[in-house]
């Protein structure tokens, strides 16, 4: 079994460290890396390029977090369904195919989420979409939402490995938010909007 949660590590990595961010912006001539928060995701594509290309990199995300999902359930059951979650993210904000430089891992964690546990998953994405509805902040709800997640599994499941596993994925989202941090403290923070820059 254990070399089976090696597999579902690996081949969840493997999907992460496929940048939808850049691959969909490379004929631009337009370097996301470069632009708006340098991240490779879904918020800065939005920034940067505009909705249209801001929602195709979230639902291309979401979809490799998902495949990663089901693969590590297939491989090893609902240990690697979390297995599988938790290395796409870290695939997706570390990427091995563009020199470890991604995104902040919130379009996965939305699917890692809902698809190892949909109603903690469920109530967690609705805190998140209320949080960006009422602040305009995308990092606010962002991070609310492995917070609120981290939070619910701890209280209904045990600790380890469920809370345990849970709070890795708000620790590792706070910590790609950490500038996000700063400019909320600052009151610098780049509130939602649909346009380009």
């Amino acid at each position: 079994m254990t070399f089976r949660y090696i597999i579902c590590a690996v081949l969840a990595y493997l999907l992460g460290s496929i940048s939808s961010g850049i691959l969909l912006t490379r004929g631009t001539g337009t370097d996301i890396r470069k632009e708006g928060s340098g991240n490779t995701g879904a918020s800065n594509a939005l920034r940067v390029f505009g909705m249209r290309v801001g929602l195709i990199t979230f639902i291309c995300d979401v979809l490799k977090a998902v495949a990663a999902v089901l693969i590590g359930m297939a491989l090893a059951g609902e240990y690697g369904g979390m297995i599988g979650g938790l290395f796409v993210i870290i695939g997706h904000n570390w990427p091995v195919f563009f020199g470890f430089k991604g995104g902040k891992g919130i379009a996965c964690s939305c699917a890692v989420v809902l698809f190892n546990f949909p109603i903690p998953g469920a109530i967690a994405i609705l805190i998140c979409i209320a949080a960006i509805a009422l602040t305009r902040y995308i990092s606010v709800g962002s991070m609310l939402l492995l917070i609120s997640y981290a939070i619910i599994l701890c209280a209904t499941k045990t600790f380890w490995p469920y809370g345990a596993w849970a709070v890795l994925l708000a620790v590792m989202a706070i910590a790609r938010h950490h500038g996000n941090i700063k400019r909320l403290i600052n009151g610098t923070e780049n509130k939602l909007s649909f346009k380009k820059k």
